[in-house]
């Protein structure tokens, strides 16, 4: 059968046929557990109350251009969001997925400095192993070095810091507090390097996904990190689109840090797979200015606030803050590290494993004590998502943990309305593939 599309890779790949609660079913009937679909499948693949919820849109009205006309939905989705959001969030910008709310949320920055008459502001700062979206803006500010590589005389003059990441960078002898404030204070150096007055915003993820493996911060680090932005007059975006809308068990992840971002952008899970959505809110302060100044945010895209995906957003957010899956979280959360750390927490291939909710990162290493990484060349990530695949299991694995090029782990973000007992099959599912690649290792 002749075959058009221009899939990510040239690999054959099954046909999805459809979706039961956590599983995807191909078109043969084989089921395959749902743990790394991005973080996207909160909800699993067959929930009644959001697909009746886009059905219902779909009848009444399927599109109608944000230029013109703003919809019941759109309204009610960033009501909700607001309601819930971190101090001083007053407003949403609805987009189609994470890397529009990134580029949308740099593109803020910029125009409120222009605004405010400091124009000269257009630096940003990220950090090193960083994932924040694959469009050229989104890209120019993550930090993982594998996405960028080919793409580097295209992207935009941003400047990258370490990470939090107690596992590999926390000294022997120092204490938590002590490497959370070192930690903090690079974002301070990097300021004073560039200019106080060239700096607009600084960039981060909350719970690092994709490239570092679910790597929450230190305590203390995202307080120091507010301070310092205040100090200089810098914006502090916070990007959520994975780790976001419960996946840490709250439904922003920064809740759990105690910091209230200037910007923070959403996306994965607010749609939970059902539509793709995302969005970029900020403050108040940074709307009126916006507003009182120019008169109009000089950006956006056709399907911004689209109304079916809207309503979907709203229908997923019912489920997760009305329905109580917040808490179910947060209990399967403590279940599913207490059952990895059985399964592989002494293996002398694993050296962490870390997390929050339901959001957890096992990484691999070649020697537990010295925490040497695997050769590159062995792929030992990209086995384990084979091995795990043909098991039945749908896990995130990446190589470059720790620099682009040395380093593997397997994230693990499965939907919120497992049971103890699927926890228990993921769990098993993976431990036998890691035990089957590192076997041959």
């Amino acid at each position: 059968m002749a075959n058009h599309v221009f899939h990510r890779t040239p690999a054959l790949m099954p046909e999805v046929a459809s979706g039961e609660g956590c599983y995807l079913i191909d078109n043969t009937g084989k089921r395959y557990f749902d743990a790394g679909g991005a973080a996207v499948s909160c909800l699993g693949h067959s929930d009644a109350h959001v697909a009746e919820a886009i059905k219902q849109q779909v009848d009444a009205v399927a599109f109608a251009h944000s230029g013109f006309f703003t919809s019941a939905p759109a309204e009610a989705l960033a009501d909700k969001l607001v309601e819930h959001a971190p101090e001083g969030i007053e407003r949403v910008y609805l987009v189609s997925g994470g890397s529009e709310a990134v580029e949308a949320a740099i593109k803020l920055a910029r125009q409120y400095f222009v605004e405010i008459g400091e124009g000269e502001r257009g630096h940003v700062i990220a950090r090193k192993q960083s994932y924040h979206g694959n469009t050229l803006g989104a890209l120019s500010a993550g930090g993982n070095e594998w996405r960028r590589g080919q793409f580097a005389p295209l992207l935009l003059n941003m400047t990258h810091i370490s990470p939090c990441y107690e596992y590999r960078f926390r000294g022997e002898a120092e204490s938590a507090a002590t490497y959370s404030k070192r930690a903090a204070d690079e974002l301070e150096l990097e300021i004073l390097r560039v200019g106080p007055s060239r700096v607009m915003a600084f960039i981060a993820e909350p719970v690092v996904g994709a490239t570092l493996g679910a790597v929450p911060a230190v305590a203390g680090y995202f307080a120091r990190i507010r301070e310092i932005c205040d100090q200089y007059g810098v914006l502090l975006i916070l990007d959520e689109v994975m780790c976001g809308m419960g996946r840490t068990g709250t439904l922003f992840a920064c809740e759990q840090d105690g910091v209230q971002p200037d910007i923070l952008t959403i996306a994965k899970g607010l749609g939970a797979g059902y539509q793709p959505i995302g969005a970029m809110m900020c403050s108040g302060e940074i709307y009126e200015t916006i507003t009182n100044g120019s008169g109009f945010f000089q950006h956006g895209h056709t399907y911004m606030g689209h109304p079916v995906a809207a309503a979907c957003g709203l229908a997923v957010l019912e489920r997760i803050v009305d329905g109580g899956l917040l808490a179910k979280v947060r209990s399967l959360g403590a279940y599913m590290e207490k059952q990895l750390v059985l399964a592989l927490g002494q293996h002398p291939n694993v050296g962490d494993i870390r997390g929050r909710g339901l959001f957890w990162g096992v990484e691999l290493v070649q020697d537990r004590d010295s925490k040497t990484t695997f050769a590159p060349a062995l792929k030992i990530a990209p086995k384990i998502k084979k091995a795990a695949f043909k098991r039945g299991l749908m896990c995130y694995p990446m190589q470059g943990t720790i620099d682009g090029q040395q380093g593997d782990h397997v994230l693990l973000a499965p939907p919120f309305i497992m049971d103890e007992a699927q926890v228990d099959e993921m769990v098993g599912l993976l431990k036998d593939a890691v035990l089957e690649v590192l076997a041959q290792v």
